[in-house]
């Protein structure tokens, strides 16, 4: 299996070992965000987690395979969160740009296959449509991974998280929590782990479709959720749970990035 530190860097390179790249090598890079995750969690949770994972993604890929790490994109869509100091966001306009400035690289370098590794649901909206824009006119096969989407382990450690805690937890709580103590532990502060509730989970208990999430999602402000801005239960949150949810979603991204580059990129017209 590679070890991270034989997959290059695009930074790295230099334009004549750009030129070297096989047409078939998969380019990569994580999409983060810089913003408030409340008073245990620092403002680079989202960039520290989707660089934690490929990293711990790397180490399950075969010797030699042809793929190459863009700079990440540190600054994603947080207009969700600016109410709370610290937060940095790209308006949603940018980050599109953004993004197919990175992909409109890639494919200027002869590459035909981008996974984007994002670990922010804000930037989930963007991300869809600039990767609709550089297949349509870049031909780049694109393909999105939402971290915070990906399925957890069928069966979590004893005493693993409940339901509620997997559907509501969704900014701040048990998941994220436990990944950081896993993957920057000194980044936490256990002196400031809390269990917020969550407005979905209320409207859940009362029967309603309406919610955050789901079939009739809302769009929502961190504060629409908990005037706190998190929600979930940190303290359920162990290291232990964090290294078993990095370990399963690292193996899940490898193949992912295994897929995409078996993946026949051709087009076909009707």
């Amino acid at each position: 299996m590679s070890h991270a530190r034989d997959i290059p860097r695009w930074q790295d390179l230099t334009s004549r070992e750009m030129e070297f790249l096989q047409s078939n090598t998969v380019a990569v890079m994580v999409l983060g965000a810089i913003e408030q995750h409340g008073a245990h969690l620092p403002l680079s949770t989202d960039l520290d987690i989707g660089q934690g994972l490929l990293e711990a993604a790397l180490t399950h890929l075969p010797d030699r395979f042809p793929l190459v790490i863009l700079p990440p994109m540190a600054l994603g869509a947080s207009d969700e969160h600016l109410s709370f100091p610290g937060t940095l966001s790209l308006s949603p306009d940018l980050a599109i740009s953004t993004l197919e400035a990175y992909g409109e690289a890639v494919a200027r370098a002869g590459l035909k296959r981008l996974v984007l590794v994002n670990s922010h649901g804000g930037n989930k909206a963007v991300m869809d449509l600039a990767a609709l824009r550089l297949r349509r006119r870049d031909g780049l096969m694109v393909v999105k991974v939402n971290t915070m989407r990906m399925p957890p382990p069928g069966t979590l450690p004893a005493g693993g998280l409940p339901a509620d805690e997997l559907r509501h937890g969704l900014h701040g709580g048990a998941i994220e929590t436990a990944m950081m103590r896993h993957l920057a532990p000194d980044k936490v502060r256990l002196d400031q782990l809390d269990h917020p509730r969550s407005r979905g989970q209320a409207m859940a208990e009362q029967g309603l479709l309406l919610g955050p999430e789901g079939e009739a999602a809302f769009a929502w402000l961190a504060e629409d959720l908990n005037p706190g801005g998190v929600v979930g239960n940190a303290h359920l949150g162990t290291p232990e749970l964090g290294e078993r949810l990095v370990a399963h979603y690292a193996k899940r991204i490898a193949r992912i990035l295994r897929e995409t580059q078996a993946m026949d990129t051709g087009r076909t017209h009707g």
